[in-house]
């Protein structure tokens, strides 16, 4: 039994159990969910992405580098979307953020990409 493995899915469901119970809090108090909310969801994305991809990586071979290589690139040119999305919004004022939401979202967006990239790009290599 591969404890590694285990151990990222039992993560990702204590961050999405978190996820939910912030949400939940949020939605109670008829507010928006606190800003700690995205940050956790973007751990469950990434501690279950690296349950599915612990035995992959773990060979170490030309495959996973190339599943890497691609990732990485996809998330670099969806950041440069994000960036330039962000940019445009805050210049035009269709979307007012503060700099620690700005921050955070960027974050979020940033580890999600990377993950979820990775997972797709193993399922086409």
């Amino acid at each position: 039994m591969d404890y590694s493995r285990v151990s990222f899915v039992i993560l990702g469901i204590l961050f999405s159990v978190m996820t939910g119970f912030m949400i939940f809090a949020g939605f109670m108090a008829d507010t928006a969910p606190p800003s700690m909310t995205y940050i956790t969801l973007a751990l469950t994305v990434m501690s279950l992405s690296l349950s599915y991809l612990y035995p992959q990586f773990r060979q170490k071979d030309e495959r996973m580098k190339l599943i890497r290589q691609k990732g990485m690139f996809a998330s670099f040119v969806a950041m440069a979307i994000y960036i330039m999305a962000f940019n445009i919004g805050l210049q035009f004022e269709l979307i007012t953020l503060t700099a620690n939401q700005l921050i955070q979202a960027l974050t979020v967006l940033m580890i999600s990409t990377l993950f979820i990239s990775f997972v797709v790009y193993s399922k086409i290599y």
